[in-house]
């Protein structure tokens, strides 16, 4: 099933607009890892954690220069194989692997078909979890029509626009608008999908 298209106005980001973009949208995913590393217990969660601090310090002048391909390489050995585990949890999961994986290397190479990529990766994370809760007795017309309306995947698009139109009004880095995106993507935590790991 086809994503929702990203917004276009993503092409008109800069380099740094972009990674933002990426970051804010991988930040937002990264409960699905918490939870399902809990849960199987497996991988390290502060891994991630660390590796999308240091893209947030970047990004803000927080910090020195960080050696991307190294978080790359650090965050690659904790993506979990979805063949070893017998569970939904562990696609959302990897997702989040990926979106941060790709985050990460746009702070190395910023590119616009990146920062698209994340934005429809995290549109069909959510596709894909209503299908799996949907009910069984849904036709594919049906099942088609709870999707395309459903609740989530109409607020991850709005999240997505927002942090697009509020970028677009910063030609510059402002860390206060950084700041702002960062705190409204962490969403007390919850993710994409809607869950926590309360």
């Amino acid at each position: 099933m086809d994503a929702n298209q990203p917004s276009p106005s993503l092409k008109q980001l800069n380099d740094w607009q972009l990674a933002a973009f990426c970051a804010a949208v991988s930040e937002r995913l990264l409960p699905n890892y918490v939870l399902f590393s809990r849960v199987a217990e497996f991988g390290d969660i502060q891994v991630l954690r660390t590796a999308l601090d240091k893209v947030w310090d970047r990004l803000s002048n927080r910090c020195g220069s960080v050696n991307f391909e190294t978080q790359m390489e650090k965050v690659d050995a904790v993506i979990p194989e979805p063949d070893d585990f017998d569970m939904y949890g562990v696609y959302p999961a990897l997702d989040a692997c990926v979106a941060l994986i790709t985050t990460l290397n746009q702070m190395v190479e910023a590119s616009y078909q990146d920062a698209r990529q994340i934005s429809q990766l995290a549109l069909q994370c959510i596709e894909t979890y209503l299908e799996v809760i949907a009910d069984a007795e849904l036709s594919d017309e049906e099942l088609v029509r709870f999707i395309n309306t459903h609740p989530l995947l109409e607020i991850e698009q709005q999240f997505q626009d927002s942090i697009i139109e509020q970028l677009l009004r910063s030609a510059k880095v402002n860390i206060a608008l950084l700041d702002s995106i960062r705190l409204e993507a962490s969403n007390k935590g919850v993710s994409n999908i809607g869950i926590c790991d309360d």
